[in-house]
């Protein structure tokens, strides 16, 4: 059997051997994790497209809520929650649950129309029971109320997350290809 205390052809104290293997052992007990164990993860997969389904449908019915009442839908998709942020264009638009509910309300004013399309593909990538990320692209044709149409084409990301009445938004970002351009 070889001599534990020998490191690197020399032999240390009997101390210094226990002092090295002890601190060995704690390294080897607190070592960051892999990075398959970094994410929490919904290990079945019929739960786990049980869930991307779930979330499929929320961003259908947010789609066709959204065309259908204008922006005063997103006060039913986006989180009450103390965690709920908006950005768009690299700017945080709405710090609050609270801010993007007065910011809706404005909204309704000058924005009474828009029709929200996601495209292809639209990715769910489950994160946790409970909380997913929602990507891919859109189209939006929105109308101010002088009557005038504005096409918008870009990409979302947002975290959605199941509460009691089901998927609200967490956090949203919209990212557009280009400005907003005057419908043909």
């Amino acid at each position: 059997m070889t001599n534990p205390c020998r490191v690197f052809g020399s032999t240390i104290s009997s101390r210094r051997c226990k002092w090295i293997s002890a601190l060995l052992t704690l390294a080897a007990c607190t070592r960051a994790p892999d990075r398959g164990d970094v994410t929490v993860t919904v290990a079945d997969p019929s739960r786990r497209a049980a869930i991307e389904d779930s979330v499929r449908t929320f961003a259908a019915a947010v789609s066709s809520a959204v065309s259908e009442q204008g922006p005063v839908a997103w006060h039913a998709y986006f989180a009450a929650s103390p965690a709920f942020f908006m950005a768009s264009q690299g700017q945080l638009v709405f710090p609050t649950a609270d801010a993007a509910s007065q910011g809706i309300d404005r909204l309704v004013h000058t924005l009474p129309h828009v029709s929200l399309t996601w495209g292809n593909p639209l990715r769910i990538d489950v994160l946790a029971p409970g909380l997913a990320m929602v990507a891919g692209p859109y189209h939006e044709m929105q109308t101010d109320s002088a009557g005038h149409e504005m096409r918008d084409d870009g990409f979302f990301t947002g975290i959605a997350e199941h509460e009691r009445g089901g998927w609200r938004l967490r956090n949203a970002h919209w990212s557009s290809s280009s400005a907003p351009s005057p419908a043909r």
